[in-house]
C-alpha cells in the first residue's frame, strides 16, 4: 500500500437499511435489495454504503454505533395501525411489512437521539414523521391526484437545509417568498398528514402536498424529503448535492487524526 492510500481518509460508513423482496433477478428465494442508484449516489459523494439487514429493533442501536450517517431509502407504505390503530386500511395501501417497519422506525429514532446524519428519502420521509408521532394520508385520492410516476415542481424554503444542499437557487428562484423551485421525481400515494414532534416543512409541491421536512432545532444534519432524488442524481448535481450533504456531514464525525483519534 502506498503512502499516499494509507494516508487517505476513510469513506465515511453509511447505514442503507435493505428492502425485502418476495423476488430478485437471478435468485430462487426472496431477497434483500438495495436500489443501485440509491448506493451509487452514496458512493459518488465519497460515501460508503453499508447495506444494512432489517433486523431485530432493540439491535438498531448497537448495529449503527459503528455508522457514521443514515440514508432512510423508499420502499413499501408503513402500516396504518402505527400511525391510527383505530382506523380502517385503504385498499391501496402495499408491501406492509413489520418487520421491515420496526427496524426503520428504530432506526430512525437511533440517528435523530445519537445525531447521526440522516437523509430520509419518501418512505423514508414518512417512517421519520411516524416515529416522531405523525400521521400520514393513507392515500391521496387515487391515480388522478398520487404522485406516481410524476416529474413536478417543489417549492423549497430559502435556507432551509435542502435548498442549501441541492446549491445556488439561480434563475429557478423567485416565488412569493423568495423559495426556490426545483423539479424532482415522484412515486408515492401516501404523504405526511399531521406532523411529527419538531419537524417543519420545508418543500410543497403545487397541489400542497409536503414534500420536505426538517428539524430546525435539531443538533445534526438531517433532511426528508418525499421525492427520488437518486433517479436523476447522476446527470443534475442540484439533486446529487442532497447526498453530498449527508456525507459532508458524516465525514466530519470521523476521528481526527490531531485529536488523538477522537471524535470532533
Amino acid at each position: 500500500m502506498t503512502a499516499a492510500r494509507r494516508d487517505r481518509p476513510r469513506r465515511p460508513l453509511i447505514a442503507l437499511p435493505q428492502r425485502f423482496s418476495a423476488t430478485a433477478s437471478a435468485l430462487r428465494y426472496g431477497a434483500v435489495v438495495t436500489a443501485r442508484a440509491l448506493s451509487e449516489a452514496v458512493l459518488r459523494a465519497g460515501g460508503e454504503p453499508f447495506m444494512m439487514h432489517p433486523g431485530p429493533p432493540e439491535e438498531a442501536a448497537e448495529r449503527l454505533a459503528r455508522c457514521d450517517g443514515v440514508l432512510l431509502p423508499g420502499g413499501g407504505d408503513v402500516a396504518p395501525r402505527l400511525y391510527a390503530a383505530d382506523a380502517a386500511v385503504h385498499d391501496r395501501v402495499y408491501d406492509v411489512d413489520a418487520e421491515q417497519d420496526a427496524f426503520d422506525l428504530a432506526v430512525a429514532r437511533h440517528a435523530l437521539a445519537a445525531g447521526l446524519p440522516l437523509l430520509a428519502v419518501c418512505r423514508g420521509l414518512q417512517v421519520v414523521n411516524v416515529a416522531l408521532g405523525g400521521t400520514l394520508r393513507q392515500d391521496m385520492g387515487g391515480d388522478r391526484a398520487d404522485h406516481r410516476h410524476r416529474v413536478h415542481r417543489v417549492t423549497l424554503t430559502a435556507g432551509s437545509a435542502v435548498a442549501t444542499a441541492m446549491g445556488p437557487a439561480g434563475p429557478a428562484a423567485g416565488p412569493a417568498g423568495g423559495g426556490r423551485e426545483v423539479e424532482v421525481s415522484c412515486y408515492h400515494h401516501q404523504c405526511a398528514d399531521r406532523l411529527g414532534a419538531g419537524l417543519a416543512v420545508t418543500g410543497r409541491a403545487e397541489d400542497g402536498t409536503i414534500e420536505a421536512l426538517e428539524l430546525p432545532r435539531h443538533h445534526a444534519w438531517f433532511a426528508a424529503v418525499q421525492w427520488h432524488p437518486e433517479d436523476t442524481a447522476d446527470s443534475n448535481p442540484a439533486q446529487q448535492g442532497l447526498f453530498n450533504a449527508l456525507v459532508t456531514a458524516s465525514r466530519a464525525r470521523l476521528p481526527s487524526p490531531a485529536n488523538n483519534g477522537r471524535l470532533p
